[in-house]
């Protein structure tokens, strides 16, 4: 049996290999913004590498350790440092004794809180062991894997891409149940849209996200994601033309439809779309502030 998102909904805790060398565990962390919950992903066989060892959740956690018990583990990417990602990192880092390896650290202050939170709040307490840069590849022996800056969701985003294979652990940047939440000040659409070019211009077609099934045509998958961007970029810009000048009209306007409990990450993506809009000379603040309780006008 399966639910609204593809996933079956008796999966979490389980091992399973998504495509060979490449196990899954589905951790219990279901809810607006994951899906069924955060992927887990185990990479090789003997020597293996985690990709986001997930929330800090205790069962999920013995389930990850106990799917490498007899092996090495190497090193734990981090495709970001939201807490549905990461939270679990010290119990596996410390059980393992792996190498943690991420983007930048990330930075206090980064994700908003309050009434506008979103998924998640990043970890501004976990350090990584190294810190990867565009290209930087982690060589297991039996898998060496690229990292690829993808900011966009975050600053620190990476995705991961097996070489000599037709796969990217791409983390919450391109998911088939969802678009992406960009919510500033640590989001930004500008890079979000640059971050989807970058990984169409790659060769691979089949992509592991961080939450919902795989996508078997990564391609395809992205030309949708920026469709709906392109969409929800032109549903503001006709919402200024009608005269709404706040956040707050916009959202109710264009976000009419979908869970209250989405509202204040819609609100957050309509602000990473304005400052889209006001770098490229299309929209301006009116009172200079460019934040939730600002005012807009068409440029």
């Amino acid at each position: 049996m399966s639910n609204r998102n593809g996933m079956p909904t008796s999966e979490a805790g389980k091992v399973i290999e998504v495509v060979p060398n490449v196990r899954r565990i589905l951790a219990p962390n279901p809810g607006p913004f994951t899906a069924e919950g955060t992927n887990t992903y185990i990479v090789g066989r003997g020597r293996v590498a985690i990709v986001d060892p997930g929330p800090a959740i205790p069962d999920h956690i013995a389930a990850v350790l106990a799917s490498v018990a007899g092996e090495s583990v190497s090193h734990i990417l981090l495709t970001h440092y939201h807490r549905d990602h990461c939270g679990a990192l010290p119990a596996i880092r410390s059980a393992t004794r792996a190498m943690v390896a991420s983007g930048r650290p990330h930075h206090p202050g980064a994700t908003p809180t309050g009434p506008a939170q979103v998924d998640d709040a990043g970890d501004a307490d976990q350090v990584p062991d190294l810190v990867l840069a565009d290209g930087d590849v982690i060589d297991g022996g039996s898998w060496r894997i690229e990292a690829i800056t993808t900011p966009g969701h975050t600053a620190d985003h990476l995705a991961f891409a097996m070489l000599n294979s037709d796969l990217i652990f791409s983390g919450d940047h391109v998911m088939a149940w969802s678009s992406t939440v960009v919510a500033p000040p640590d989001g930004a659409m500008g890079d979000y849209m640059a971050s989807l070019d970058k990984l169409d211009a790659r060769h691979e077609r089949r992509l592991l996200p961080g939450h919902g099934p795989p996508i078997d045509d990564a391609h395809g998958r992205i030309a949708v994601l920026r469709r709906h961007r392109l969409m929800r970029e032109a549903a503001i810009l006709e919402r200024l033309r009608a005269g709404d000048r706040v956040v707050a009209d916009m959202v109710a306007a264009i976000y009419r439809d979908i869970d209250p409990r989405l509202h204040g990450a819609a609100a957050l993506s309509v602000l990473a779309h304005l400052e889209h809009l006001i770098r490229r000379g299309m929209v301006r603040a009116d009172d200079g502030a460019v934040d939730l309780t600002g005012r807009y006008s068409l440029a």
